[in-house]
């Protein structure tokens, strides 16, 4: 699901945590807004913290209905503590682009960006392959059908998690430099530098002869194609 397919529904706060006091009618508290922007997302960015302090971990990340997964690792630090019910921050950012307004102060960014609180439960080992399968289709749809999928002690060691979408907020920003207007008529350049992410010409792997590209791998070709003929 795209973020242009999203519609905000009116929806309260489902924590104090979660409700944005800061330009709050930025804040967006329904689920098809959340979960158009942890779509979009590759990568999380998980924040606990421990007998050393406060930590921040990026890790790969996707969704599957009102959960969020990460895995890695049966030796991680951060999912060792989520296994015993550390209370986690996750964080999902989209930089969509570079605001320049008229005066230096009201220079801004246009962003959709995601924050869930909660615990993180550890998927039981009778899901867990399935659950890696629906990672994979989130990276390349219709690889896992392809390649070898993952072995007994390859899965065993290996820890998936999700958490729970219930307390998350999502806070969004769009449009022009919000300007004095005492600055108005100043004489210099005032408006936004978009920023996408964008699929750049695929890279075939040089050890071995490559059989001829997957229909995933071709569209991924074609939107680079297209993105570069857009520029």
């Amino acid at each position: 699901m795209s973020f242009a397919d999203a519609v905000n529904e009116p929806a309260a706060a489902p924590s104090q945590r979660t409700r944005v006091r800061r330009v709050a009618q930025r804040a967006h508290y329904d689920a098809a807004t959340l979960h158009a922007i942890l779509d979009e997302a590759y990568v999380c960015h998980v924040a606990f913290s421990d007998e050393h302090g406060v930590h921040c971990i990026p890790t790969a990340c996707w969704r599957e209905d009102d959960h969020l997964y990460i895995h890695g690792s049966n030796g991680s630090r951060m999912l060792r503590l989520a296994a015993e019910g550390a209370q986690v921050c996750v964080i999902v950012t989209h930089l969509d682009g570079l605001v320049l307004a008229r005066s230096a102060f009201n220079h801004s960014m246009n962003y959709r960006s995601a924050v869930i609180y909660g615990v993180f439960e550890t998927v039981e080992e009778a899901h867990k392959a399935a659950v890696l399968d629906t990672f994979m289709e989130h990276i390349a749809p219709g690889r896992r059908h392809e390649v070898r999928a993952g072995n007994r002690k390859e899965l065993a060691a290996t820890t998936v998690m999700r958490i729970a979408l219930a307390e998350s907020v999502t806070k969004i920003r769009t449009g022009g430099p919000k300007d004095d207007e005492e600055d108005m008529d100043r004489a210099v350049w005032a408006g936004v530098l978009p920023l996408t992410l964008a699929p750049l010409p695929p890279v075939a792997d040089s050890a071995t002869p490559q059989r001829d590209a997957p229909a995933y791998v071709a569209a991924w070709a074609n939107r680079a194609q297209g993105d570069e003929t857009a520029g």
